[in-house]
């Protein structure tokens, strides 16, 4: 049920798991039976891919915690238990199973069933393995009868069996074919597991060239509860690819967002020449000359960034256990930030940010959890004693400043159409003809003649007299100005403009002057002021 990696043109293909890093911390025996420390009859497994490591030196007895103590210095761990070791933390081992009865593990160990069923019972346990055994001592050894000693001693373990401890031929797939896209995986099932049984923090010493669906989905949904993951990148340094192209292949989980990828150093904190070479790597950790515990009882030397995962997987630990809510990101940046041995350029792909150091990673997480919140306030008082702060303003404008700009536009339209009507007005006035021709002369007004210009006449009894002779100054009428005469007769009284003429028989004699007024207006009006007529 492993997703498998594609291997020559008509062969099978193998799960990418069991040929990535299934092994990747190789144990090997070669020593007298006299002066080495007593092993399972099992064999030891196989180097699956180019690059893993096979170290042959047995851990003298009674010499495992001065082995350990170049590792405990690299780490910076021995400062970093005057905080904490790890009690309250709970660490998910995604690996093969592990042996709770060596003393350093006996109490520290919870099982879980095996992911690689594809319906698994939690009944259903694995038998222990080297690797899930030799990663779970770095992790949470105690150090009991001269033991390994690990990075979060405190700390309890869950171990989740995903792989198969024992060689798999390169070209044969045991557990079947499970790569199809949509299709559950191994460690997508044990990462869900995980996450959801307690696991503050996942290692995985363990990895495959390719990514997948449904893993990637586990991933997010462990980081969304808070999990930390912290993965090996590979040992993949010193294949021809590498060699060639001047980096390495991805391994996964590692490559994921959000997985802290591992990748491991020699006694002289230089990278280790295997370590995988990519931008998956963010951090390293001690990796070559590493003292494990084997099943059974027995200690030897490995190498490779499964044990570099398994330590940063300690610290990690450590972290959580002193603050168990910071999220993920903020413990990668804590390991990121205080790391020892930074690159001159800050990173580089062989050890990322550089080695992990246990106690400055606790320092900058005690100054990034103050960040998130710098005084602790009971649940009961929440919002604190002080008085409520004031209601946030409604969001709009200002009322006032509203009405003010309303009624200026008002008062502003307002002038403007005045304006525009008093402009227009004078416009016409100016416009308009001076007024009709005057009408053309003819018999008096008492013959039946038309003469008599347009209007309406008042009667002669609210008309004043006038003078004998009198001469009244004319207005101008088309550019010209006249006198006007009048004579007391009772024949007509004429007044002349021109050609025309105007008479009124049988009247008391008046003078009458005739004034252009409006557009094509004609007053008439005697010379003391008094209306007499007028129309159009």
């Amino acid at each position: 049920m492993l997703r498998p990696r594609a291997s020559g043109p008509g062969r099978r293909r193998t799960p990418s798991f069991v040929l990535a890093l299934t092994a990747a911390l190789t144990l090997v025996t070669a020593a007298p039976a006299a002066a080495a420390v007593p092993l399972p009859s099992a064999p030891l497994p196989a180097a699956p891919m180019p690059g893993d490591l096979v170290l042959a030196d047995p851990v003298p007895k009674g010499h495992v915690r001065e082995s350990q103590q170049w590792v405990f210095d690299s780490l910076n761990t021995e400062q970093a238990w005057q905080v904490t070791k790890g009690r309250g933390a709970t660490v998910a081992v995604i690996d093969s199973g592990v042996d709770d009865k060596i003393p350093e593990l006996r109490g520290q160990v919870t099982h879980g069933p095996d992911m690689r069923l594809p319906s698994f019972d939690d009944d259903v346990g694995a038998d222990p393995g080297r690797h899930g055994t030799a990663m779970a001592s770095l992790i949470g050894g105690t150090g009991k009868d001269d033991g390994i000693l690990g990075v979060a001693p405190e700390a309890k373990l869950l171990s989740v069996p995903m792989i198969d401890d024992q060689p798999v031929d390169n070209e044969a797939s045991a557990l079947g074919d499970d790569s199809s896209i949509g299709r559950d995986s191994p460690l997508a099932r044990a990462i869900r597991y995980a996450t959801n049984h307690g696991a503050g923090v996942i290692s995985m010493s363990l990895g495959g060239y390719g990514p997948h669906p449904a893993e990637r989905e586990a991933v997010s949904y462990a980081l969304g509860r808070g999990v930390v993951l912290v993965a090996a990148v590979g040992n993949d340094g010193q294949t021809p690819y590498a060699n060639s192209n001047g980096t390495s292949f991805w391994s996964f989980p590692a490559g994921y967002s959000g997985v802290i990828g591992v990748g491991a150093v020699d006694t002289e904190g230089q990278a280790a020449p295997f370590s995988s070479d990519n931008l998956s790597v963010l951090v390293a950790a001690p990796g070559v000359s590493i003292p494990v515990a084997l099943p059974g009882g027995g200690h030897e030397f490995a190498e490779g960034t499964s044990a570099s995962a398994a330590l940063v997987a300690g610290v990690a630990a450590l972290i959580k256990a002193r603050y168990p809510a910071m999220t993920p990101e903020m413990v990668a940046r804590a390991l990121s930030e205080s790391a020892r041995g930074t690159p001159v350029d800050g990173y580089d792909d062989k050890v990322g940010f550089g080695v992990v150091d246990a106690a400055g990673a606790l320092e900058l997480a005690g100054r990034l959890a103050g960040q998130q919140r710098s005084v602790e306030v009971p649940r009961d008082q929440h919002f604190g004693r002080g008085p409520l702060s004031a209601a946030p303003e409604p969001p709009g404008p200002d009322p006032l400043r509203l009405w003010l700009y309303a009624g200026t536009v008002a008062l502003g339209l307002i002038a403007f159409g005045g304006a525009v009507v008093l402009l227009t007005r004078r416009a016409e006035q100016r416009s308009a003809p001076a007024g009709p021709p005057p009408e053309p002369p003819g018999p008096p007004l008492g013959t039946g003649s038309p003469l008599r210009p347009p209007g309406r006449y008042a009667p002669a009894r609210d008309r004043p007299p006038c003078a004998t002779r009198s001469a009244v100054p004319a207005p101008a009428v088309r550019g010209r100005r006249r006198n006007v005469t009048a004579d007391h007769t009772p024949a007509s009284i004429r007044t002349h403009f021109g050609a025309h003429s105007c008479t009124v028989p049988g009247r008391t004699p008046c003078c009458y002057v005739l004034r252009p007024q409006g557009r094509a207006r004609f007053r008439y009006s005697p010379p003391h002021g008094v209306r007499v007529a007028g129309g159009t």
